[in-house]
């Protein structure tokens, strides 16, 4: 079989992909976010994800039978045989999950779906999820008979955006099929750019699971050292010290508190507890962790006014600045950031905040969070009652924070980022 891809959805986890699919096949990326779509075809990345030389290697330098065509044309993906769906899986504000993006994208395949092609989805769900919800879709809009006239797979994306280390060929893929034949062209595929190697899994539904259990474990685990860390507060503990002592034991495992959003952590245990509930579990350790760690910017913001009290500044009127607006450090994503809980709950104080962020686009701060970014440190004039960096953005050690604070100004630090002895509190 002459394998042409087709990789449906060129955000985090789409474009990375096509790039590295690309060095080795001819390889169709489609979007329907024409701002998207224009700005990769210009070898430009705004995610960061793929170096600029890297992208531009593989759309100007096309082969015969390698490289990249970025399109928001549906037409141009209907030559392809083998599809990649790769569009985010969300949860609305009741923490349900959103699977429109993963229909729409099913119909946009299944619409120029033909006999013997494949489409394989890396998008995370919960187990079931592409057999009882995508499979039907895929058949209705094409008009084929799943398993006789086209086949599918599943292969969990791992991407950790921002990380420049563990990148997509570097993780190991879970892979998987309709059938056993079928999984087994998938698994050799991916094998063909996956330098860390590949694992079969034994069925769509495994595959499925594993992924959504990686960031349950994941959240679970940062939802014990939260909950330690405000034990430890009303001890008068350092958390961060007892961490590096209970560390230095072989088998102890290093997670440090924190705020957990983003795409992945903060939302796949969702997925798996909604399956649990239609299935007649109530899930436990899963729900009691998420509370747990969104209950983290409300406790920070808090904690923030407690010390100011303390410090004899009036709460009313304060003006506090953020340090750090996206779900994690040294990335420009700002997907369920949980840094918006403490400016909701210092606002609710009536205090004044302002957010700066080297690292995130104030057209997107603005659209999803309705918070003006200050672009640039050296236009700060304000002085501060109070600092609270939220992100560990490299940036933010070389800061001169004394020039930004006012008399008494308290600084606290989410991320025990900073040193020890110029904070007034931390996580």
């Amino acid at each position: 079989m002459n394998t042409k891809i087709a990789v449906i959805g060129l955000g985090y986890v789409g474009l990375p992909l096509a790039v590295a699919f690309a060095k080795k096949y001819f390889v169709v990326g489609f979007d329907i976010n024409q701002s998207r779509v224009a700005e990769l075809k210009n070898g430009f990345d705004t995610t960061l994800e793929v170096e600029e030389h890297e992208l531009k290697e593989v759309l100007f330098n096309k082969q015969d039978k390698t490289g990249l065509l970025i399109t928001d044309d549906k037409g141009k993906i209907q030559n392809s045989n083998f599809y990649i769906i790769t569009v985010p899986t969300p949860t609305d504000k009741h923490n349900r999950p959103i699977l429109t993006p993963l229909i729409k994208a099913s119909e946009t395949v299944g619409s120029v779906l033909k006999k013997g092609d494949i489409v394989v989805y890396e998008s995370t769900v919960y187990p079931g999820a592409t057999e009882e919800e995508c499979i039907p879709v895929l058949e209705k809009v094409s008009g084929l008979v799943f398993n006789k006239d086209f086949y599918v797979g599943y292969s969990p994306e791992r991407i950790n955006p921002g990380d420049k280390i563990h990148t997509v060929t570097k993780i190991k893929k879970v892979t998987s099929g309709s059938t056993p034949q079928i999984a087994k062209y998938i698994d050799e595929v991916y094998k063909n750019i996956i330098e860390a190697g590949t694992f079969m899994a034994s069925s769509i539904k495994v595959a499925e699971a594993a992924k959504v259990i990686e960031n349950s474990q994941r959240d679970i685990n940062i939802a014990f050292v939260n909950e330690l860390a405000k034990i430890f507060n009303l001890l008068n503990i350092d958390t961060k010290e007892v961490l590096e002592a209970a560390g230095t034991k072989w088998n102890f495992l290093p997670f440090s508190p924190g705020l957990v959003g983003g795409h992945c952590i903060g939302v796949d245990p969702f997925y798996l507890a909604q399956k649990a509930q239609e299935v007649g579990y109530h899930p436990e350790i899963i729900l009691a962790g998420r509370r747990l760690n969104d209950s983290m910017g409300k406790y920070v913001a808090q904690q923030t006014v407690k010390i100011m009290i303390n410090n004899d500044i009036p709460v009313k009127n304060a003006k506090v600045l953020m340090l750090g607006i996206t779900f994690k450090e040294n990335c420009p994503d700002i997907r369920n950031s949980r840094a918006i809980d403490i400016v909701k709950e210092l606002k609710s104080y009536k205090i004044n905040v302002d957010v700066f962020d080297p690292w995130a686009k104030k057209e997107e701060v603005k659209k999803e969070y309705d918070i003006e970014l200050i672009e640039k440190y050296d236009k700060i004039s304000l002085k501060y009652d109070a600092i609270i960096l939220a992100v560990a953005h490299n940036e933010f050690l070389t800061l001169d924070l004394d020039k930004l604070k006012a008399q008494n100004c308290i600084l606290y630090d989410v991320k025990a980022f900073l040193p020890k002895n110029i904070v007034d509190g931390r996580l």
